[in-house]
């Protein structure tokens, strides 16, 4: 009979233990139901609004809960029922940000081993190969207080017409600042001569210009400034790197100057040629000025590559020959013509007649046939200004 009512009851006792299972998960369900919103009353005008406290997300049930609920196992029941505050989080994370495929990053997908690589660096991405990071960086080697000693080996005029240049400067610059320097250059000019348009006209016409058109600088010194505007960097080959700045000059000094008093010529003499060579008369020192520009390379800390062009500016007028002015000249010409010795004249004191008495050097030449031509050059003076545009090739060495 006790068998018999055991056999009843456990019907009953297993579908009141299924019935607690569920209980649990019911309680979330019924939590998860939205709230009715509550009627709002009419208010006054003015009247506060009391402020509301937005009220959290309830929690979403898993799935697997309302599937446990129908078993049989009551064990079975209870383990497939989780918590209702784990999936909290899991709500949560459905009001992330969105992903990269949302904001339409091109390199979505990829994965970057090193999160710092994403950096952004003056608003560009370094992990985006296609974008150029651009940075502005100061002198590689300052220049403030540093000396400079430049040399051109090559120093060849460039706008001859009448004249032609050719020779070498020096120059030593103190780099007062980054972009202001001082400056002394000298330059002697180991080749000067009259252009072949000039022969041409002497030649073909028997004509030759003023003295002024034709005066020739044999040598100069100035002292000026040098200004720096601009400078730049730039890599050769990706090996070497080179920093370049523009340079802008301007100095004034003094020059010397001499003219051509009687070109090179080849006389007949007893069946024979002798070669007479050309004949340069001193004009004087003058007013030198001179501005210029160009590059100048730096390779390296001590070494650097200049690239200058200069135009030298000088007065051209012509008022005497070998220190002898127009009376000078008069005087030694009349003498010449009634064989006085030139010694006994009374001569300024800066004429050189013995450049005007004896013969030429190396030559039979009478000097006293030049009176002629020196008296043509200063009879005529000119003020006309010459430049002299030169190309300007060397090197420096920083210290």
């Amino acid at each position: 009979m006790r068998s018999l009512l055991i056999l009843a009851l456990l019907p009953a006792a297993a579908h009141a233990q299924v019935a607690r299972a569920a209980e649990p998960s019911a309680a979330p369900a019924a939590q998860l139901a939205p709230a009715a919103p509550a009627a709002q009353e009419p208010r006054a005008l003015g009247t506060a609004v009391p402020e509301q406290t937005p009220a959290k997300k309830p929690a979403t049930p898993p799935a697997d809960a309302a599937q446990a609920a129908p078993s049989d196992d009551p064990d079975a029941a209870t383990q497939g029922a989780p918590p209702a505050e784990p999936d909290a989080p899991a709500a949560q994370a459905s009001d992330a940000p969105t992903s990269d495929a949302a904001s339409g990053d091109p390199l979505q997908g990829e994965a970057i081993e090193d999160p710092a690589s994403q950096r952004l660096v003056s608003g560009a991405p370094l992990y985006n190969p296609n974008v150029a990071v651009h940075v502005v960086q100061k002198k590689r080697f300052a220049d403030a207080g540093k000396h400079e000693l430049a040399l051109f080996p090559a120093v060849v005029q460039v706008n001859g017409k009448y004249t032609t240049h050719a020779g070498s400067a020096a120059q030593y610059i103190y780099h007062l600042q980054e972009n202001l320097a001082l400056q002394l250059s000298g330059q002697y000019h180991w080749r000067t001569a009259e252009t072949a348009f000039v022969d041409e006209l002497r030649d073909k016409a028997a004509a030759s210009g003023l003295a002024a058109s034709s005066l020739l600088l044999k040598w100069g010194a100035t002292a000026g400034v040098e200004v720096t505007p601009f400078y730049g960097k730039f890599a050769f080959y990706d090996g070497i790197l080179g920093q370049f700045s523009l340079v802008l000059s301007g100095g004034a000094g003094i020059g010397s100057t001499e003219v051509l008093l009687r070109p090179e010529v080849d006389r007949e003499v007893d069946g024979g040629t002798v070669h007479d060579p050309a004949r340069y008369a001193d004009t004087g020192q003058r007013f030198l000025g001179t501005v210029g520009g160009g590059f100048r390379v730096q390779l390296g800390k001590r070494f650097a590559l200049r690239l200058e062009a200069r135009d030298l500016v000088y007065t051209a007028r012509v008022d005497r020959v070998n220190g002898c002015n127009l009376a000078d000249i008069t005087t030694m010409s009349e003498a010449n013509r009634n064989g006085t010795d030139f010694g006994s004249l009374q001569l300024s004191g800066s004429c050189k007649r013995e450049e005007f008495d004896g013969t030429q050097s190396g030559t039979d030449k009478n000097l006293r046939e030049d009176l002629p031509l020196a008296q043509d050059l200063i009879a005529e003076p000119s003020s006309d200004v010459l430049n002299v545009v030169s190309f300007y090739a060397g090197f420096s060495i920083l210290f």
